[in-house]
């Protein structure tokens, strides 16, 4: 625990929410755009920290559920083809699909397997030559460098029975989305701290300068988190709106050059639908030309696959921040952990799952009490 105790000193963190509240003489509403930042505020009770007039809503900046649907349901007609070896991190076996998941195809005889790096998917590619292996790309700009690495790394060894079925989403893009809606509501961003490790911050600038909104690169310990409110409400209650970079630790203002360099040979930009959001301009990559037999889509043909959202799921309202998991009636009753209706519920990093993880599916709506929560008592939500 060494080198992270410092960043959850129950103290510190009190001094920091004093300063908040000190600084706040107006509403305001942020949001955290990543999906770990949003486990760690409800985890550790940050946003029960906060002054009332300071509203945290939860981003789109999980990338298990911005996954649009007709792309798992792409992905389970690829693993349910006989001879392929269809490869996915853990977090995407439960992901609902139109019919099923892919730990039901799983159990169906499908070779559906879990690996921990993309790089693994080669290699089982290497030692299968007569079987087709597809690795499922999907996540934010983080993601991209290993995956990136892995087409690369496929290509160079002439492995001409591997493919990725690439889903990757942008995050500038994503907030411009939201910050253009009609509905919108956010003042203010945490930005998202691994995402500009490798990309940077200088994406961020156009954004804040545009639409004159404040931009808090913020890490993902609780007083990363209350220091990224702190300087968000300072701006905002000061008529600022520049980027910022709470977490100089491990975030460069150039990112990182070599990642960036290899997502630019393997990716290019592209549309991409976000799972409850919709089509959002230049918001994904794409495999580029050169790249394009390693693509899974174009292999398999199965780019033609169009699904329908489901009507009773809002996690395309919460990810848009316009609601929380508790106003959806079927919270932490219809939707459950083990019965999910949604891919907020399922992924480690999506609210709902958060939610119901430290205990607010137990609170009885509109009348949820406003206190604080020690940060030593974990997950202690009423």
């Amino acid at each position: 625990m060494r080198f992270i105790d410092e960043y959850r000193d129950g103290g510190a963190a009190r001094t920091l929410a004093d300063a908040i509240a000190r600084a706040v003489t107006r509403p305001w509403t942020i949001m955290e755009v990543c999906g770990g930042q949003t486990h760690s505020i409800v985890k550790y009770g940050i946003d029960r920290l906060l002054p009332p007039g300071v509203e945290l809503v939860h981003g789109p900046g999980c990338p298990v559920c911005v996954t649009a649907l007709e792309m798992i349901d792409r992905a389970h007609a690829i693993a349910s083809r006989p001879g392929v070896i269809f490869c996915s991190f853990g977090d995407m076996l439960r992901v609902p699909g139109s019919r099923s998941d892919l730990l039901q195809l799983k159990s169906q005889g499908a070779d559906v397997r879990v690996v921990y790096s993309p790089l693994d998917a080669v290699n089982l590619a290497a030692t299968n030559p007569n079987r087709e292996v597809v690795f499922f790309a999907i996540g934010f700009e983080t993601t991209a460098p290993p995956n990136a690495m892995a087409v690369w790394s496929a290509r160079k060894r002439n492995l001409t029975n591997f493919s990725v079925l690439v889903s990757h989403v942008l995050v500038p893009p994503a907030m411009v989305a939201i910050l253009e809606s009609p509905h919108n509501r956010v003042q203010g961003f945490l930005g998202p701290g691994h995402v500009c490790a490798v990309m940077g911050i200088s994406e961020y600038e156009p954004i804040a300068q545009q639409y004159r909104v404040p931009i808090v690169v913020t890490g993902f310990e609780p007083l990363d988190l209350l220091e990224g409110v702190l300087r968000t409400v300072e701006q905002l209650e000061t008529g600022r709106a520049v980027v910022e970079n709470q977490y100089g630790r491990a975030v460069r203002p150039e990112g990182n050059a070599q990642s960036r360099e290899l997502i630019a040979e393997v990716f290019e930009v592209c549309d991409r639908k976000w799972r409850g959001v919709g089509l959002i301009r230049a918001s994904g990559y794409r495999l580029r030309d050169e790249y394009r037999a390693h693509d899974a889509e174009r292999r398999f043909a199965v780019a033609d696959i169009e699904t329908q959202e489901s009507d009773v799921c809002i996690s395309g309202e919460i990810l848009r921040g316009l609601k929380k998991p508790c106003d959806c009636p079927a919270f932490g009753k219809a939707c459950t952990p083990q019965n999910p209706l949604g891919a907020t519920m399922v992924s480690s990093e999506g609210s709902c799952a958060a939610y119901h993880a430290y205990g607010r599916h137990l609170e009885s709506r509109g009348n949820r009490e406003e206190r604080t929560v020690e940060l030593g008592l974990l997950g202690s939500c009423p």
